[in-house]
């Protein structure tokens, strides 16, 4: 399959085109400096299309943490382990920056081969976006010292976005196969009134909702896509294949390598999105499913930091310790927490000239694997996980997100966006003994809130500057940082962020 994925993204690059994802239309070819200055005009040479953003500010922050350049989501959302206010250089606020090549070529009346292959850089630093590498860089070190860990779905790979070919028609919809957006990330591009931007989304931040309930699974590998438009109607189908490995795994308390079973990846998705534009209402349904699905809260502890109790130091699935010599070098690995998630999201949106309305609702359900991943196995962008667990959930974690918000247009170039964002989740925690006298672990009922407003000044087609602010704040499980034990609460439970920055476009 892997092989496959390459070849197919190979001819793609060979091939030139135009990939538009929802039949809009496509500005012209720029045809003099001068025109792609001060037009919207493409970089387009032989129907193959250069394409990218820069997007850079300032910020403040009321409980933050040093910055580092592998973090390309910058600093607006609560953090776990924030805890000292700060200026600092904010990335992407509205818009990832990055490069991308895209194209659409037509080998017979109707039917053409398109491809799209696109990367996040952060412009703080230069560096490929690579959510894993926070973590792995704070591995072992004490909480105070860590720099923004984060997760997310871009882990470093040469083409951290999407990379994908197919073949599209003007009557039978398009087909495309390799690394693409889940049809979640779609439709929150769509239906966010902040566009997804680090700075002011919570659900373009965090990717729980796009992801289906992780935000790794905010983009599938080696995934096939197919979307089809008909009159006002569009639908959408999504399939991902296993892929990786899945480590080794044992249910023992005292077991060592010699007593460990290899396990199966079995981190197959699949997801629909069936959708309607009248006029000026639309509105999406997306449900999804992903088994295995992973998510890295922290760094991993490992023999740096055996004396901290808000670190795990087990090496296993089931926070059962390894006997032993662990079974892979802990160095440059996370440590995973492993469910199968399934989703439905519906989104809907109304312009009322000249104001945009948004709303939203996803609720999410989240089960232990019915496929164990071991010690070992593959995350996303090569890193493997010294430390799994599958049985994390003491019953069904039940997570509901949504959102609303407007946009107000003024005399067409400047943008004031109001938005509001909330993620609740159950009790799951067994017994059910969640209070402020018997301690609040991370499997009890919480909140997590998001207000932001901002202005958004288009100065031409391709250069706009934006001031905003964010605030944020958790409560209950969701104050939680640490998932194991007696409840490790966050080191501030709010965050207030003010940002002021520039994007160029192309």
């Amino acid at each position: 399959m892997r092989k496959a994925y390459l070849f197919i993204a190979a001819v793609g690059f060979l091939l030139s085109s135009s990939l538009t994802f929802a039949q809009q239309s496509t500005p012209d070819p720029c045809a003099s400096g001068h025109e792609f200055a001060t037009t919207d005009c493409t970089l387009t040479w032989h129907g193959i299309t250069l394409y990218g953003a820069y997007d850079v500010g300032v910020g403040w922050v009321s409980h933050g943490l040093p910055e580092n350049g592998y973090n390309y989501e910058g600093a607006s959302l609560v953090n776990r382990n924030g805890f000292q206010h700060r200026f600092l250089i904010a990335p992407n606020n509205l818009q990832q920056t990055g490069l991308g090549i895209r194209g659409k070529e037509e080998f017979l009346p109707g039917w053409s081969v398109v491809f799209n292959a696109s990367t996040g850089i952060n412009p703080q630093s230069g560096l490929l976006a690579n959510a894993s590498a926070t973590d792995t860089i704070n591995n072992g070190l004490p909480r105070r010292s860590y720099s923004y860990a984060i997760d997310g779905a871009r882990a470093g790979q040469p083409f951290n976005d999407e990379i994908y070919a197919g073949i599209s028609s003007a009557h039978f919809g398009t087909l495309t196969f390799g690394r693409q957006r889940a049809l979640g990330t779609d439709a929150m591009l769509l239906y966010d009134p902040a566009g997804g931007g680090y700075a002011f989304s919570y659900i373009g931040y965090n990717g729980t909702m796009a992801g289906g309930g992780d935000t790794e699974d905010t983009r599938w590998d080696d995934a096939i896509k197919y979307r089809l438009a008909y009159g006002p109607v569009h639908f959408g189908a999504m399939y991902k294949f296993a892929d990786g490995s899945g480590g080794c795994y044992s249910a023992s308390a005292n077991w060592t390598a010699a007593a460990c079973t290899p396990e199966s990846a079995h981190n197959n998705a699949y997801g629909f999105d069936l959708g309607a534009a009248f006029g000026k209402f639309s509105v999406d349904v997306v449900p999804q499913h992903y088994n295995q699905a992973i998510s890295v809260l922290n760094p991993l502890l490992g023999p740096q930091s055996p004396t901290q109790s808000f670190q795990s130091t087990t090496d296993s699935i089931n926070t059962n310790p390894v006997t032993g010599t662990n079974l892979i070098d802990t160095h440059n690995t996370v440590y995973g927490i492993v469910t199968d998630n399934y989703a439905i999201m519906a989104a809907a949106k109304y312009t009322w000239d000249p104001v945009k309305f948004f709303a939203g609702y996803e609720y999410i359900w989240q089960k232990n694997p019915s496929n164990p991943l071991g010690v070992g196995a593959s995350d996303q962008g090569g890193y493997n996980m010294s430390g799994v667990e599958d049985h994390n959930l003491d019953s069904e974690k039940l997570v509901q997100v949504w959102w609303t918000g407007a946009k107000y247009t003024y005399r067409s170039k400047t943008d004031i966006t109001l938005s509001w964002y909330q993620q609740r989740q159950n009790d799951f925690r067994l017994p059910r003994t969640c209070s402020p006298a018997a301690g609040f672990r991370s499997s009890c009922a919480g909140t997590l809130n998001e207000g932001s407003f901002y202005l958004d000044h288009h100065f031409t087609k391709r250069f706009d500057g934006f001031a905003g602010i964010a605030y944020s704040w958790v409560s209950g499980g969701l104050a939680i940082a640490i998932p194991h034990g007696p409840g490790v609460p966050y080191n501030s439970n709010n965050n207030f962020a003010p940002t002021v920055g520039g994007r160029f476009t192309f």
